[in-house]
């Protein structure tokens, strides 16, 4: 089993910037590919960004350029710094992890609410 703990949401204004973290615990061996998704009311859950523990990532097109995920493999804890917010980025945002790179998450934490208002 792979325990998820998400921080750093809160409320921030328009063109704003948060920083979530990840902190990951238990079987982090069967590990390869951390990543984010995110649900906001009244719409299905997104693929934000992923990571491999090599360090390749992918972002959803709504992110790209403003959103940058990283990981500190020695420390298991995952980052993503969001720059330039939206309120359309208004949401719950979910670390996850998976076996594979591109394969669906096997795991997940509890939530972070992340909202963009002015």
């Amino acid at each position: 089993q792979v325990q998820l703990v998400e921080s750093g949401g809160g409320l921030v204004q328009p063109g704003g910037s948060l920083r979530l973290s990840c902190a990951a615990s238990g079987s982090i061996f069967s590990i390869n590919a951390m990543g984010w998704y995110r649900q906001a009311p009244g719409k299905r859950r997104e693929l934000v960004a992923t990571i491999s523990s090599g360090g390749r990532t992918n972002y959803a097109d709504s992110v790209k350029d403003r959103f940058t995920i990283s990981r500190d493999n020695a420390e298991n804890t995952m980052y993503l710094q969001m720059n330039g917010l939206k309120p359309e980025d208004t949401a719950v945002y979910y670390c996850t992890a998976a076996r594979i790179f591109g394969g669906s998450p096997t795991y997940w934490g509890q939530g972070t609410q992340v909202t963009v208002s002015s």
